[in-house]
């Protein structure tokens, strides 16, 4: 969705919406916040929220008349986010919706009263956010991204669209529990696909330049992008770095692939936005976020880059291709 489309859905309502109708209203109009560790010009932040805000819409919950949201995006930036935190934790909100753990690390060391509804986190029980993904029992509940085990598949997947690749060069955010954890998962996996894994930290762009050019001096290497926030925002010259180094690639993220990644596999994100306003709207009805269980993704989704397979001299093999939810030409 674009950002000018973005606006005009922000703002229709409380164009329309007759303001002697405001008036008459006698329910107290709601606040929402969201913090989200992008730009707020990044399309596909843009696309999940709006998602968001059209099921919240759909539930009876519509923005500048029975809910005010208060938006905050704050990049990847430790400091940034936690100013934006702190900023939303002080209007007191009725719940607030977050994305990632460095997102939601910073909320709750704002607050441990005010609900939030995670999006997109790995390991909430590792991290600290819940007790239990059953009973998550303090004021956090929400909706992981993927299990560990995840990171078999993406090794799976680069074998299979480029056999011949021995040597993987995984990167990952060390500074979140899941960067450490979905290595974990991927060279526990390696054996079994006869290749060694190498991590490269995700701590800025001319770090992970360095680090995959080096790597890419030998022979038959690939890469792994697990999902973290700082992969993302670094996705245009991690992939610029793949397609210059003639490395094929697989990421946690369709939005490398639209970008010119080879292939992705992960949670439909734009899904679990959506459903992160269920728990929205429950929690606006009385509902604590302590007796909501988190849970996983329901809808995974396979995407592929034809431009770039050609590009790198790879036959995707059919059955990959007919398994693909969706194939950019």
């Amino acid at each position: 969705m674009r950002r000018r489309d973005f606006i005009t859905l922000l703002g229709s309502v409380a164009v329309t919406w007759p303001l002697a109708a405001r008036a008459q209203q006698t329910s107290p109009v709601r606040r929402i916040g969201v913090l989200h560790p992008t730009a707020a010009t990044d399309p596909e932040a843009i696309a999940r929220i709006a998602a968001l805000i059209q099921e919240l819409a759909q539930l009876g919950w519509t923005d500048g008349r029975s809910v005010r949201i208060e938006f905050r995006w704050a990049g990847v930036n430790a400091d940034d986010i936690r100013r934006h935190a702190a900023e939303l934790a002080a209007l007191a909100p009725d719940v607030i919706v977050a994305t990632s753990s460095p997102v939601v690390g910073a909320l709750q060391g704002a607050t441990r009263s005010v609900p939030i509804v995670f999006v997109s986190i790995a390991d909430p029980v590792g991290a600290g956010f819940v007790d239990s993904l059953a009973r998550p029992g303090g004021n956090a509940t929400g909706f992981t991204n993927f299990e560990y085990s995840i990171g078999g598949k993406w090794l799976e997947l680069l074998k299979e669209i480029a056999p011949r690749v021995a040597r993987v060069a995984v990167l990952r955010d060390p500074a979140i529990g899941a960067g450490p954890g979905q290595f974990a998962a991927i060279q526990t996996a390696a054996p079994s696909f006869g290749v060694e894994v190498s991590p490269v930290s995700m701590h800025d762009a001319p770090e992970i330049e360095r680090a995959v050019t080096a790597f890419a001096r030998s022979a038959n290497g690939g890469l792994i992008v697990t999902a973290a926030p700082l992969g993302e925002a670094h996705r245009e010259p991690i992939v610029t770095l793949a397609a210059r180094n003639r490395l094929p690639a697989v990421y946690s993220n369709r939005v490398f692939v639209t970008a010119g990644g080879l292939i992705s596999y992960g949670p439909d994100r734009v899904d679990q936005y959506r459903r992160a306003a269920g728990y929205v709207d429950r929690i606006l009805k009385g509902e604590k976020p302590a007796a909501l269980p988190v849970q996983a993704p329901t809808k995974y989704e396979l995407v592929i880059n034809l431009k770039t397979a050609r590009a790198l001299g790879i036959d995707v093999p059919p059955t990959l291709l007919a398994r693909a939810d969706e194939v950019i030409e």
